[in-house]
């Protein structure tokens, strides 16, 4: 009996690691196609993809009746695209640095403003505070598009359309990681706090040196969201810029016409690295963030 439920627990474990992998494997089939097509040349790219963009003389999609080949090894390594992006022309590093612009200074002070707001959740007890924090939840679960239009009318009435401060403030402001951070500062027990208060520390000391190195995991998991969520923003610089030179990369991307496929895919190559990077950097914090959500070792 034993070495049948032995046998059993090994066989289920060896289907749960082959739909593991089979998953993880059709996730990652749309990266590395985008990797290795960008060191393709532009009539490979052609050759292999030319039928899934290819549109009729009055501009409309035609019917694909040819077999698409997708090609993960390129027949002829080729860095000509990666040459165009990032040196023949500008636009794609200017549109890039938008991007940086756009989203770095949102996702500092969004945890900035985001771990003051949940000390003070957390350090205030009352009516008043609950009713606040359950205004923040109601706007967390409202999708973004929701709010687009008051967003814009509000900005409109600021005079602020077609300025970075336009995507800057709803942004800074956005209840997301509020949440996230009060819900895990809550579970620092009470005591803790209280000790540090009869030690002598002040209201800043105990924020400063208690609060925050404690939460260092859900900040740095709430920093790796926020980044990618804004580094994708698409709607917002749409509806609050007429200028189209302030336009992020995530918006040139779709604007990539069908005979340029080779930029596109080095272009979006370039765009991944960053979340990647910041990604594989804070991953052991993510899952621990997320995970434990404000367990404090004794």
């Amino acid at each position: 009996m034993k070495k049948r439920k032995e046998k059993k627990k090994i066989a289920a474990k060896v289907c749960l690691t082959v739909l593991a992998v089979f998953t993880a494997a059709l996730f990652l089939t749309p990266i590395v196609l985008t990797v290795t097509n960008s060191f393709m040349a532009a009539s490979e790219i052609s050759s292999n993809y030319g039928a899934v963009f290819s549109t009729t003389a009055t501009g409309g999609k035609t019917y694909i009746s040819d077999t698409v080949n997708l090609k993960f090894i390129p027949d002829m390594v080729s860095f000509s695209q990666y040459g165009t992006v990032l040196f023949k022309s500008p636009d794609y590093l200017l549109k890039f640095w938008n991007s940086i612009i756009l989203v770095v200074p949102i996702v500092v002070f969004q945890l900035i403003v985001a771990v003051l707001a949940a000390y003070g959740f957390t350090r205030t007890r009352g009516k008043l505070a609950a009713i606040v924090f359950f205004a923040y939840i109601i706007l967390m679960m409202m999708p973004y598009q929701v709010t687009l239009v008051p967003n814009y009318l509000v900005l409109q009435w600021m005079k602020l359309l077609d300025t970075n401060w336009a995507i800057w403030l709803p942004g800074i402001f956005s209840p997301f990681s509020v949440y996230l951070i009060t819900k895990y500062m809550k579970r620092i027990p009470v005591s803790l706090l209280e000790a540090a208060r009869i030690d002598g520390a002040n209201e800043w000391q105990i924020f400063y040196r208690i609060c925050v190195p404690i939460c260092k995991g859900i900040i740095t998991s709430c920093a790796i969201l926020v980044f990618i969520d804004y580094w994708n923003m698409v709607e917002q610089p749409l509806l609050f810029f007429t200028n189209t030179d302030k336009y992020p990369l995530s918006i040139f991307l779709s604007k990539i016409n069908s005979q340029e496929v080779g930029l596109a895919f080095a272009v979006a190559t370039v765009y991944m690295i960053p979340s990647l990077l910041i990604f594989l950097y804070g991953e052991e914090q993510l899952v621990e963030g997320i995970a434990y959500q404000g367990s404090v070792k004794g």
